[in-house]
């Protein structure tokens, strides 16, 4: 795949990689519409070599079983089995 990377694009991987990097790191992601967030964080989740792990709304989704569920198995993925794991969520799955 071709990409281009503008160098603002670039610095904002940079930072999601540092932070991503540090234990515990987290982010908050903020912007416009088809300013590229997801993007970023994908692949400076692939440069880091995490896991990332998304969740897939449907519409029979129930809050209570199926988010539960969810955040189990990527606690169990990254807590108990030790894989550096990425959780995302966009806004539009709120």
């Amino acid at each position: 795949m071709n990409l281009i990377l503008f160098s603002d694009c670039c610095k904002h991987i940079c930072r999601l990689c540092r932070i991503i990097g540090f234990p515990r790191g987290n982010a908050l992601l903020m912007g416009v519409v088809g300013s590229g967030r997801q993007s970023c964080t994908k692949l400076s989740n692939y440069v880091m070599g995490y896991k990332l792990y998304t969740i897939e709304i449907t519409k029979d989704y129930k809050l209570y079983k199926n988010w539960r569920d969810d955040v189990e198995n990527c606690l169990l993925q990254s807590g108990s089995k030790r894989i550096q794991t990425t959780f995302l969520i966009v806004d539009t799955q709120l």
